[in-house]
């Protein structure tokens, strides 16, 4: 059965209100409270393991009570446990909705990956380096490894959550993010491609005009749209449910970085009709992932209100 834990300070004015709501609660287990045991904030000390397809609902009512701006509150995972209570509850008092994610970690993922520290751009030229070897040598497995190396999904994603949340800092932070970072990016990139041909470093059938992989790249059609907007799904998805290695299959699959990539090196050997593919094939990437992560968030909130309407729980978000 999943859980979370949860550990709170609490102002002794508050105290009995908190413990009334979590012990009221069946999908509260192994409730704990210290008076007076807290120190910054100093105030009671509360602990407490809630089942997640509660745990919504748990954090919404003590937020109501001012309790995350009066004291403090910590949400850890809980890997493992060894309880026929937790079972009970979560078989009989949640059903379908045992398995709802806990929205205050599913954001607190995407806050963690809006942040743009220099490592970011420095993240996102590299990726942009690595992906226009690949293309001057016509290798596939270089412009994966691109894909991988690049951040910018982050920054996607958390612009869909501002959007999704009206935080329109937010947004603004992730677009700058995203423009400073491709157009540094490009740049970069247009420098080091400017180099390749300077010294004729690049493969004899790139020279040639054998260019399979700038061509799938700077070539945007309907597959394109259609494989962002699956990606963007299961971005979403996998963010919600904290599953790695689907969000790691989402960065393999979106031509952000080698449309970036292939727009710097089709610049700097002057095939303008590539390079114009390859930015129009940035910015529908880009357009599509915001917008699909914007709604696959508010259809998952949708769906288990629904779950949570039709089983007792109301997941008003």
């Amino acid at each position: 059965m999943d859980m979370i834990h949860v550990r709170a300070v609490s102002p002794p004015d508050l105290t009995d209100q908190v413990v009334d709501r979590l012990a009221g609660d069946a999908c509260v287990l192994n409730l704990l409270v210290q008076p007076g045991a807290a120190r910054n904030p100093d105030g009671d000390s509360i602990a407490c393991d809630v089942l997640t397809g509660a745990a919504n609902d748990v954090l919404r009512s003590l937020r109501a009570l001012h309790l995350d701006r009066r004291g403090s509150i910590v949400i850890e995972p809980v890997d493992m446990v060894f309880s026929g209570r937790a079972a009970e509850a979560g078989t009989e008092r949640l059903g379908p909705l045992a398995r709802a994610p806990v929205w205050e970690q599913v954001e607190a993922r995407i806050r963690a990956e809006g942040r743009y520290p220099p490592s970011f751009y420095l993240y996102l030229v590299i990726a942009g380096l690595i992906g226009s070897v690949g293309i001057v040598t016509n290798s596939q497995i270089l412009i994966v490894a691109a894909m991988v190396v690049g951040p910018e999904y982050g920054a996607i994603v958390s612009v869909a959550l501002g959007i999704d949340r009206g935080d329109r800092p937010r947004i603004r932070q992730g677009l700058t993010a995203l423009f400073t970072g491709f157009l540094l990016t490009i740049l970069v990139t247009f420098l080091f491609s400017l180099l390749i041909r300077g010294f004729g470093l690049q493969s004899a059938a790139f020279d040639a005009g054998l260019r399979p992989v700038s061509n799938l790249i700077n070539t945007p059609n309907f597959f394109s749209v259609a494989v962002a907007t699956l990606a963007g799904i299961v971005g979403i998805v996998s963010l919600t449910e904290a599953r790695t290695s689907a969000l790691l299959g989402v960065f393999i699959s979106v031509t952000t970085i080698p449309a970036a990539a292939d727009l710097s090196v089709s610049t700097a050997f002057t095939s303008w009709s590539n390079a114009r593919g390859s930015l129009i094939q940035l910015l529908v990437n880009i357009a599509v992932l915001i917008v699909v992560g914007t709604a696959a968030l508010k259809c998952q909130r949708a769906i288990w209100r629904r779950v949570g309407l039709r089983h007792g729980r109301a997941d008003r978000q």
